[in-house]
């Protein structure tokens, strides 16, 4: 499997605040990857870390086989929208475009004015007048004609209303397959996740707490329901996820590639968010969590 990204031990501290520490990932090249946690996990620090923006304070980094920011040739490889989909709010569409030609040797100047002309984006137009929507559609269209490798893109649609936000998303899914492109999309919205990603990584205190392709994540874990018991008892290959109790009941998250045989439980599958928040909750009761990753 070859990688898009890989870190070990990455790190990046302003002053005594650590925003991301003793980070080790690694992103498969291939795939639409949805990159989720809660705030504060370091995604943000992580991706501009990817992106050359930031330099780490300690371990290493790698994007597309070499280091961020190390060069034009590097920097053409990557393309990033940040959060808040920045463009220059003084700048028409037109003057964006020339722009991004100026800036990036690969540039596809006929993929993006065919993008814009459908899109119906008025080129003479600021920035700065445009909806949200239509500013994330811009920097959606400035970051895949670069041609990059691997597009990086942190919460682009946060701040968009549901309409933009589906339009957003359905334009990047054609670019992904028209385009052969790798994408690492860091979002809150489970929602959004399901609909474009094909692979998930769970990124909770820097750490990755669960990684592999979606669809083989959610075959691997179940939902047991039955009369309160220890977690500890279940056989060696269920492992514990988040266990929740009451006084006669306990519901367990667990992750396992065997039958589960015992007739005391009730067992049913999840979606993607409750896959998402049984890493994500921080009142399970079943101390420290295993890394896993679903591997081909």
């Amino acid at each position: 499997m070859t990688t898009a990204l890989r870190a070990r031990a990455l790190g990046r501290s302003y002053g005594r605040r650590w925003a991301l520490r003793d980070c080790t990932l690694d992103i498969p090249a291939g795939h639409v990857v949805g990159l989720v946690g809660p705030n504060g996990a370091g995604k943000s620090t992580l991706l501009n870390l990817a992106a050359g923006t930031l330099a780490p304070t300690a371990g290493t980094i790698e994007v597309c086989g070499g280091r961020p920011g190390d060069g034009p040739g590097q920097l053409a490889k990557v393309g990033f929208v940040a959060q808040d989909t920045p463009v220059y709010a003084g700048l028409s569409v037109e003057e964006h475009l020339r722009l991004g030609a100026r800036l990036n040797p690969a540039w596809d100047g006929a993929l993006a004015r065919e993008r814009i002309a459908r899109l119906g984006l008025d080129g003479a137009q600021r920035a700065g007048r445009m909806s949200g929507g239509q500013r994330a559609q811009l920097a959606l269209t400035l970051g895949i004609a670069k041609r990059p490798e691997l597009l990086i893109l942190d919460e682009p649609v946060a701040a968009l209303d549901p309409l933009a936000r589906r339009d957003f998303l359905q334009s990047l899914m054609e670019a992904v397959a028209e385009h052969d492109l790798g994408v690492v999309l860091s979002s809150h919205l489970v929602s959004d996740l399901e609909r474009s990603c094909d692979y998930l990584i769970v990124l909770v205190d820097s750490r990755v707490q669960v990684a592999g392709e979606v669809d083989e994540l959610l075959a691997a874990h179940h939902r047991l329901t039955g009369p309160r018991r220890d977690p500890a008892r279940l056989p060696a290959g269920q492992h514990v996820v988040s266990a929740r109790h009451t006084d006669r009941q306990t519901t367990l998250i667990v992750r396992t590639e065997d039958p589960i045989h015992d007739p005391a439980w009730s067992v049913s599958g999840l979606d993607l968010e409750d896959l998402v928040l049984a890493y994500m909750d921080p009142q399970g009761e079943t101390g420290p969590r295993p890394t896993l990753e679903v591997r081909r």
